[in-house]
């Protein structure tokens, strides 16, 4: 019989394996169909899992709330946060773009001063500073080797911040499902608006079976990633989350023939360090800790 922790454990493991397989899926599809269809088809199909989950009396009343502002300004940055972080995984090397996202938990720490009255000191103001140094050192200002679409993981970053805040305020009285919902339905409605301007391409059949993968993982690394949360110390199931840099390294090297430099490597060293600072103090402190990914 596994404890609490282990099955936390256990549910961050998948979540970070759903989310790691829907990255190189969004990798794979990226040259052959827009990013707006890749957002729809994230949306669309990430509603399967969503509602198993939806108790059957809520089924005629589920979109019920109080807090309609509040959800739809997490459901806004959260489609703004996923379809830059799908620019970036279409433009840049997998482990890059992903290396970048890591500094989300150092960004919700800058805007919880401004917006959650959070009190941060010392130590993590150093976090802050290591966690924004190691974001250049992969970024590669002022070089040959800078690319102007590293811009979009920076945009996820700011994107999430958003995010992480509004669900810290929503997750008190409103339920997981509905949280999700309201996101998903926002790239629904991204994607679909997305034809005005780019062309959509009819899917293959094995290329649907990608596509409808994209959603269905995105919703479960959520679910799971939630579960994982609820069951677990979370200061034993966070460390887990940087295992998706590993998958992405492994990946962007055997699918896309690209080799991170060694720059990306102390860059994402330096981000991972500073975002477990925070964790851990965030822990000490009692704070709703911030997870690097719940989109």
């Amino acid at each position: 019989m596994l404890t609490q922790n282990q099955t936390g454990i256990l549910y961050m493991v998948l979540s970070t394996v759903a989310f790691s397989l829907m990255d190189i899926l969004v990798k794979l599809m990226s040259p052959y169909y827009p990013t707006g269809e890749l957002v729809f088809c994230r949306g669309f199909f990430g509603l399967i899992p969503i509602f198993f989950i939806i108790p059957r009396h809520k089924y005629k009343n589920f979109f019920e709330t109080k807090k309609l502002k509040l959800h739809l300004i997490r459901a806004a940055a959260g489609a703004f946060a996923m379809i830059s972080i799908y620019f970036g995984i279409r433009y840049l090397p997998l482990a890059e773009a992903v290396s970048i996202t890591f500094a989300a938990p150092v960004f919700v720490t800058i805007l919880s001063i401004f917006f959650l009255q959070e009190k941060v000191r010392f130590i993590r103001w150093s976090a802050i500073a290591l966690g924004l140094a190691g974001v250049l050192v992969v970024l590669k200002p002022g070089t040959e080797l800078f690319s102007i679409y590293s811009i979009f993981p920076i945009f996820f970053c700011l994107g999430f911040s958003v995010v992480a805040i509004s669900i810290k305020k929503l997750s008190a009285t409103e339920p997981d499902y509905l949280i999700m919902i309201f996101f998903t339905f926002a790239l629904i409605v991204y994607g679909f608006l997305s034809i005005l301007n780019q062309d959509w391409i009819i899917p293959t059949m094995k290329d649907f079976v990608f596509l409808a993968l994209i959603g269905i993982l995105g919703s479960i690394g959520n679910m799971m990633l939630t579960m994982s949360i609820r069951r677990s110390n979370v200061s034993a199931v966070t460390p887990i989350k940087y295992l998706s840099l590993v998958f992405a390294i492994i990946s962007g090297m055997l699918l896309f023939n690209e080799l991170p430099s060694t720059s990306t490597y102390i860059g994402a060293g330096m981000i991972i360090l500073s975002s477990l600072i925070i964790f851990r103090r965030e822990q000490d402190k009692k704070i709703t800790t911030t997870i690097t990914r719940q989109i």
